[in-house]
Formats: C-alpha cells, sequence, structure tokens
C-alpha cells in the first residue's frame, strides 16, 4: 500500500484544534502519542506563537515526528524564535528583540519561562527541514522557488536542514541567502511604487506584497499581489515588473504551503489544481485545515478536512 498522507497547516498554539483535527482524521493516542496505522501527518511549520497553548502542542507534535508517525517543514515562526534566541557575531540576537518581535513572540516566552528548557526546544526547532521533496508531491512553508533552494543548497545539510553557521547568514538583510530564505519562508514580496504603502493583518505599515505565485503570469497585477483596501491600478501597480519565476507551474507535481491567512471554504489555490495553502487562519477564529493526500495528481476540494 502505498504511503498517504495527511497534511497540516499553521497551529500557532491551537493544540485543542489540534487535536481534534488528528481525531477526525483517524489517529488515536497511543502510548501517550497520536498515530495512524496506515496514514502519516506533515505538518506546514508555525507550531508557535499566537495562540494560548503554545506548549501542549509542541507536547503533542514532537513525540509524533520523533517516533516517525508525522514530518515536518520549518516555519518562519520556528526560525525566527532561533534568531530571536541566538546571540549573532556581532554580539547581537539576529532577530531584533523590539517591542514589536517580543510582543510576537511572547506567548512562547511565556509558556517557556526556564532558558534552558527554551534553549533544548530551539536546538530541536534546528532539525526540522527547510523543504520535503517526495516522489510525489512537495512541502514548504510559503513558496516554492527554484532560484531561492539553489541558493540555499549548500547553506542545507542532507536533511535540508539549515547549518547552525548559516542562520547569520540568512539573517544579512538584503543578501542572496537571506533574499532566498523570505521567498521561501515567508512568499515572494514584490516592492510598491515609492509612496505606495498598506497595513498588513497586524496593522503594520507594508511597503512591499506577497505576491499570489499560484496565479499566472496572464493575470491582473492588483489580483496576483496581497494588498489591503485602497490599492488599485490608480497607485501604478500596473507598472509593477514581477520577476517570472514566482510562479508554480502546471505540470509539476502537487505542491502543500502554508503561511497564507486564508480564509472562507478551503480549495485548491489555482485551476491548475497542484497547489494547496492549508492555512486557514487559525489564530484568528479561522479553523485548522488538513489536506488528505491518497496519492492523486490533481487535488480537489473533497482532499480538506477541518
Amino acid at each position: 500500500m502505498p504511503q498517504y498522507f495527511d497534511i497540516i497547516g499553521d497551529i500557532h498554539g491551537h493544540a485543542d484544534a489540534l487535536q481534534a483535527l488528528l481525531q477526525k482524521l483517524g489517529y488515536a493516542q497511543i502510548n501517550g502519542t497520536y498515530q495512524h496505522a496506515e496514514h502519516k501527518v506533515i505538518f506546514l511549520g508555525d507550531f508557535i506563537d499566537r495562540g494560548l497553548q503554545q506548549r501542549e502542542v509542541i507536547e503533542l507534535v514532537k513525540p509524533m515526528i520523533e517516533q516517525g508517525f508525522a514530518l515536518s517543514v520549518m516555519g518562519n515562526h520556528e526560525f525566527n524564535a532561533i534568531c530571536y534566541a541566538t546571540i549573532g557575531p556581532d554580539g547581537k540576537p539576529l532577530r531584533t528583540r523590539s517591542n514589536k518581535n517580543t510582543e510576537q513572540h511572547q506567548a512562547f516566552l511565556d509558556a517557556y519561562p526556564d532558558e534552558s528548557e527554551r534553549s533544548q526546544l530551539i536546538e530541536w526547532f534546528k532539525t526540522l527541514p527547510m523543504y520535503i521533496e517526495l516522489s510525489e508531491i512537495r512541502v514548504i512553508h510559503a513558496s516554492w522557488n527554484n532560484n531561492a533552494l539553489e541558493v540555499l543548497s549548500p547553506l542545507l545539510n542532507e536533511q535540508r536542514c539549515l547549518l547552525d553557521e548559516h542562520y547569520a547568514t540568512c539573517s544579512d538583510k538584503g543578501s542572496d541567502a537571506y533574499n532566498a530564505l523570505e521567498t521561501i519562508l515567508k512568499g515572494p514580496e514584490v516592492q510598491l511604487p515609492e509612496g505606495v504603502s498598506f497595513n498588513d493583518k497586524d496593522k503594520n505599515p507594508r511597503d512591499q506584497a506577497r505576491l499570489k505565485w499560484w496565479h499566472p503570469e496572464h493575470f491582473d497585477v492588483t489580483d496576483r499581489l496581497h494588498l489591503g483596501d485602497g490599492l488599485t491600478n490608480a497607485h501604478k501597480l500596473d507598472q509593477l515588473q514581477i520577476d517570472s519565476d514566482h510562479s508554480y507551474p502546471a505540470d509539476h507535481k502537487p505542491l502543500f504551503v502554508g503561511h497564507y491567512w486564508r480564509d472562507g471554504e478551503p480549495a485548491p489555490l489555482s485551476d491548475n489544481q497542484n497547489s494547496a495553502c492549508l492555512d486557514y487562519s487559525v489564530a484568528e477564529n479561522g479553523k485548522l485545515v488538513a489536506y488528505k493526500w491518497r496519492g492523486e495528481e490533481k487535488l480537489d476540494r473533497d482532499g480538506f478536512e477541518w
């Protein structure tokens, strides 16, 4: 029988939702660990931050991964946690401990007040690979980009985990490594015209917009970008140049991502039916979503569960 996978989106400290979803998918707790005789979970990362059950989530997912009942990729929140805790060559944390960054990370810090215990968990985060590529599917946190993965390849070990010494490399803002890691963990972004900005979901002003890489190049630019209300072509958006490598071709194997805070009825990302986002905003009263992959080349609505 082929290996079947249940791919689960961003959890963000919501253990109750995860437990309910696993049970709905047919997993049972045996000797304290959720498992299934025929299926395996693949987590999309972002276990931590935002929700109030940080520790409970880790206590659930970590044994599943360590005992072989689940796989996982790294999310941007695990990467951020590592960099927040890591002192760089200049004697400063790789991720600035600003009010904004600390507030975003506070639920995790509160759940693990003991620095020694928190450090052990940070080391475990480092064992999460940047991506998973199997013979029939791909899994990555935000976007699959061959150019970015080529840049990162020399910085990864055989398990596709970022080598310790390259957390600083990938935190050097503006470097090729930084841009590549931003692309795969946070998604490609496009610089907006000078003077144009919008507020993101956390009310932070942004002068760059996330690209909907799953939309073909022939789509109007305003349909290819995550934008705030009120931004239109009147803001010269039609003049933006978008790199052609920021797309996912129709003939590529099924791809699963999280990260994008979607809402509504879960469905494949594009008409190509070869990509799906499983982040449906559980941290903002949305739902925790899984895709039950059973070997199909084309993804469909029936594969989603929540």
